[in-house]
């Protein structure tokens, strides 16, 4: 493991999390101005073998995901504002702009029918399903958190312009060429020394707290809902319906582009690295991309959001400390989190397998976030 002096502090909040019981197996991973100066990783990556978390430990990461994708769509579109229909001609509401999926606004939060187990890894099929479907508000007039349903929308799109998965791009335009152990769509061998995510404390250890819903709220009541928006939109096409749910293989292998890569602390830190030094997309472009499109009342999370083109903003559902007004990037589904800031040239990665138990996560990264920008 590795800590510069010069963050000691965000080492000592790392070990604690550990010896509160809140975390089994975590890394944690931080570039400041090009260079590694946190890479910090402990526990174990699965409960019940005990095997331990490695410095090449990966791990499925949900909605980090997302901003992968983000990246990826607009290395290869040019015009965010062209409807959709004009590379996907099949897709039926013709006002919908590929600004509109980045953002969240297509009116497209959940797949009506379920998706059948055999057709997880066929994701045009997905995305022709979602294809026919109406709007559940007029696009652009309100955005709500596309939480699977974004990565098949912005994926189909990608696809047709380049006739490539977002997954293959990934690996051959950001993997491959930065040395980054991160896969959207992962092989076997990956998957076989991946971690095995659990929302089980560590043996020995009393449940630490998370940061539910607040009880009483609209978002606490649709947390408790399984018909409410919320959860539809989480749960279909259902990976519980697989063996392990997210640990099975077809999930990993799959490459979801809206929850689906397999990453380390540091690869995913440096991810953003590469993103804020402009290796990835012309830092102008980068720029417009993380202009607030859209904030405040999320329609599906009932809490508040924002987003540029794909990357989320400091909100409620992106909880940032004060002194990150620049900062940008995407967290996943039980606590996760991708983060830059070109604005003090910082990039970081933070990835566990002990779930909190809410669609927010918990304050695991954000402790440690704080704790890296006390240190700046």
């Amino acid at each position: 493991m590795h800590c510069d002096p010069r963050f000691s502090r965000v080492r000592e909040v790392f070990e604690r999390q550990f010896a509160d019981g809140e975390e089994l197996g975590a890394a944690f991973a931080v570039y400041l101005d090009g260079e590694l100066v946190v890479d910090l990783w402990g526990g174990a990556a699965d409960r019940h073998t005990g095997r331990a978390w490695e410095a090449g430990t990966p791990v499925f990461a949900y909605s980090c995901t997302k901003a992968l994708t983000a990246a990826v769509a607009l290395s290869v579109i040019d015009d965010v504002t062209a409807p959709v229909t004009r590379f996907w001609p099949e897709f039926a509401t013709r006002e919908t702009t590929v600004e509109h999926l980045l953002t969240h606004q297509a009116g497209l939060p959940v797949i009506e029918d379920p998706v059948p187990v055999e057709s997880f890894e066929d994701l045009p099929a997905i995305a022709g399903r979602l294809a026919r479907q109406r709007p559940l508000w007029q696009p652009g007039t309100a955005h709500g958190y596309h939480a699977l349903t974004y990565g098949f929308l912005v994926g189909e799109v990608v696809r047709r312009v380049t006739g490539r998965s977002i997954g293959s791009l990934v690996a051959s335009e950001i993997a491959g060429p930065h040395a980054l152990d991160l896969w959207v769509g992962a092989p076997d061998d990956v998957i076989d020394r991946a971690a095995r995510l659990t929302t089980r404390p560590p043996s020995g250890t009393a449940p630490a707290p998370a940061t539910p819903m607040p009880p009483g709220t609209p978002a606490g009541e649709a947390a408790l809902d399984p018909d409410s928006l919320m959860n539809r939109a989480l749960g279909n096409p259902g990976m519980n319906l697989l063996k392990g749910g997210a640990n099975h293989p077809v999930v990993l292998r799959a490459g979801w582009p809206g929850a689906g890569v397999v990453t380390t602390a540091k690869a995913l830190a440096g991810f953003y690295r590469t993103l804020i030094a402009g290796d990835l997309l012309p830092r102008d472009r980068l720029k417009d991309a993380l202009r607030r499109r859209v904030e405040g009342p999320d329609r599906v999370l009932l809490l508040d959001s924002s987003f540029g083109l794909g990357f989320s903003r400091p909100s409620t559902t992106f909880l940032t400390p004060p002194k990150a007004v620049e900062a940008f990037g995407h967290g996943g589904l039980g606590g996760s989190l991708g983060l830059g800031d070109p604005a003090r040239g910082l990039a970081l990665g933070y990835v566990m397998n002990r779930l909190a138990g809410s669609v927010t996560g918990s304050l695991r990264a954000y402790r440690l976030t704080e704790a890296v920008y006390a240190c700046l």
